[in-house]
């Protein structure tokens, strides 16, 4: 039996488009099943005052993509094949980076053949979004969104854009959002994270008298990271100083040095090699995110574990399970601490 439908005239996608993504919507879900007969053209125009043309429209399209068949003077019947299909998924980034390619790939290994994932940016912009949103409205089983905006957006911007996504279909990850009802999700909470990982290595952080934390002012990384590194330093009896840009660092000893962006960590060790000081003696550094380039350099991390969040996302697609996964935080030690 045909699910509810709602339709948005002030919606950039033409109402026959709209209707005919919520007919696939209902058949993949399994709502509408096989063999059903639709309403026709006059019932749908009668129940939700849409032109004929526009329904009949609609149905073509249906019809076009192998969804529906017509049958003459007996009208229009579900004939959807899903047997090859599987689950249709659109992965939504807030950017790239190699971080995220780490996150997408084991996320793609672990669905396997079982499904078909897309990829789209919003580059933290919820608008962005709302577009993507728009243009697929029906046409994927789940959305797995990084919910990443600007910094100086007020949260209702974003957080009515991310409303637009049925609860059933939404997948959050590496962020969770409160004030979203989700019932998927695998997330890092950066506040808790960042403290519990300094904490871990409190001994050795204990040996320098101050903390420098350099946190890009525009990078749009959580400001719970900065309210982290505060709290160990409160706790830990150190003066926690935050930089905004890399290239205004000033080297003191006995300081350790928390880098969030790689170019500020790349400025930071050029800048140490060039001074009298010793990376691991005089001065320490932390790196946020573990790479291969910076296990190379000796460089101690702290860090999510970003195969394990695709992995998990992926996993509770698969089962459709229900669950708000933390995802494992870790410090690796190494020679610059």
């Amino acid at each position: 039996m045909l699910g509810n439908i709602s339709l948005d005239s002030k919606s950039k996608t033409p109402i026959y488009l709209q209707i005919t993504e919520i007919f696939i919507s209902q058949i993949e879900e399994g709502i509408l099943s096989n063999d059903e007969l639709l309403p026709s053209i006059n019932q749908f125009n009668e129940r939700y005052n849409v032109a004929r043309d526009t329904i009949e429209k609609s149905y073509k399209e249906l019809r076009k993509r192998g969804y529906i068949h017509s049958v003459r003077g007996k009208g229009y019947f579900v004939s959807y094949n899903n047997n090859n299909d599987g689950i249709k998924v659109l992965f939504i980034f807030n950017k790239i980076s190699s971080f995220k390619r780490i996150i997408y790939y084991s996320f793609l290994k672990t669905l396997g053949d079982n499904a078909s994932v897309d990829l789209q940016i919003h580059h933290y912009n919820p608008l962005i979004l709302k577009d993507i949103l728009e243009q697929n409205a029906n046409k994927y089983n789940y959305f797995v969104v990084m919910p990443h905006f600007e910094s100086s957006l007020k949260p209702e911007s974003y957080l009515n854009v991310l409303k637009m996504i049925p609860e059933s279909k939404l997948v959050l990850l590496d962020k969770f959002i409160p004030n979203i009802l989700c019932h998927k999700a695998v997330f890092q909470n950066f506040y808790a994270d960042i403290f519990s990982a300094l904490l871990d290595a409190k001994n050795l952080i204990s040996k320098y008298k101050s903390i420098a934390l350099i946190f890009p002012e525009y990078s749009n990384h959580p400001l719970e990271i900065i309210e982290g590194v505060e709290h160990f330093g409160k706790e830990n009896k150190q003066k926690v100083t935050v930089i905004a840009h890399g290239l205004d660092v000033k080297l003191k000893k006995d300081t350790a040095y928390i880098v969030i962006a790689d170019d500020d960590l790349v400025a930071l060790i050029k800048r140490v090699r060039k001074s009298n000081l010793k990376i691991g003696e005089d001065i320490g550094i932390i790196s946020f995110n573990e790479s291969e380039l910076k296990d190379l350099l000796d460089i101690t991390v702290i860090s999510t574990d970003f195969e394990k969040m695709g992995e998990s996302a992926a996993e509770l697609i698969l089962n459709n399970k229900n669950e708000l996964i933390k995802n494992p935080f870790r410090i690796i030690r190494r020679g610059s601490l």
